[in-house]
């Protein structure tokens, strides 16, 4: 395994392709993510978006992106991150997460956020942050739609000097 902090315009397929895998996300929601992208691809360092990408061998198997939350001193937001399904279970969730708190922390940002879904589907996504030293921040009903609400998670990194 090895993890990147390069998105290259080759990876966006695999990206699409690991995104539809999942099965938790809708088209407004992967098109969401593939603006992203885009806009990484088309803008480089000058994007306001950070990308790792975790491979096996030659395949992308996971990623996250973030990026600083403007108008705040020390907060970033973890946009998304997914691992493909047929290698979950694997520890590979927490190593990208773990590298991407790493870049956020490297960049001075000390509280990072992070939202989803309360729809039951997203249980495991949950359990998956609170395991991963998240806390619950707030929780907004209704939002998404009729019975899916927004979890926001927050964590507080150590200042790395």
């Amino acid at each position: 395994m090895k993890i990147r902090n390069e998105l290259r315009s080759e990876d966006r397929a695999p990206l699409v392709a690991l995104l539809q895998a999942t099965g938790f996300f809708n088209a407004q929601e992967l098109e969401v993510a593939l603006e992203l992208v885009d806009d990484r691809l088309a803008h480089g360092e000058a994007s306001h978006y950070r990308f790792l990408v975790l491979e096996a061998g030659d395949e992308v198997v996971g990623y996250a992106c973030w990026g600083p939350i403007p108008g705040t001193l020390a907060s970033a937001d973890l946009y998304w991150i997914a691992v493909h399904p047929g290698r979950q279970g694997q520890g590979l969730g927490r190593t990208i997460l773990d590298a991407a708190e790493t870049g956020i922390a490297r960049e001075g940002r000390t509280r990072v956020y992070l939202e989803t879904s309360s729809r039951p589907q997203y249980a495991p996504t949950r359990a998956f942050y609170l395991r991963c030293g998240y806390e619950v921040a707030a929780e907004l009903p209704e939002f998404y739609a009729p019975g899916d609400g927004k979890v926001i998670f927050l964590k507080i990194l150590p200042r790395l000097h």
